[in-house]
C-alpha cells in the first residue's frame, strides 16, 4: 500500500516539474524566446555599430579635410565659392 503512495506521489511530483520544465518561468519556450530576441538585438547592435563607424569616420574627415567641409557645404547647404557661377537647370 505505501508502495502504490510513494508511486503516484513521484508521478505527481513528475507531473508538475513537466508542466513547469515547459510552461512558465524559465520553460524551454521561454528560453528559445529569449534567444531568438537576443539574436534580433545583435543584429541591430551589428547595423548600429557600422553606422557608428561611418559617422566617426564622417567626423575625423570633417575634422581635418578642408575638402569635405567644401564639399558638405555645397551639398547640404547649396554654398558656392565668390567668383563661381550658379547655374539652375529646371526640367519640366
Amino acid at each position: 500500500m505505501t508502495r502504490r503512495r510513494l508511486l503516484l506521489l513521484l508521478l505527481v511530483i513528475l507531473a508538475l516539474l513537466q508542466v513547469r520544465l515547459w510552461t512558465g518561468t524559465g520553460s524551454w519556450e521561454q528560453i528559445a524566446s529569449l534567444r531568438r530576441d537576443i539574436a534580433v538585438q545583435n543584429e541591430t547592435n551589428n547595423e548600429l555599430r557600422l553606422r557608428n563607424e561611418r559617422l566617426y569616420g564622417e567626423v575625423r574627415s570633417l575634422k581635418h579635410d578642408l575638402d569635405s567641409i567644401e564639399e558638405r557645404a555645397r551639398n547640404d547647404m547649396g554654398l558656392i565659392k565668390s567668383g563661381e557661377t550658379f547655374y539652375l537647370i529646371v526640367d519640366e
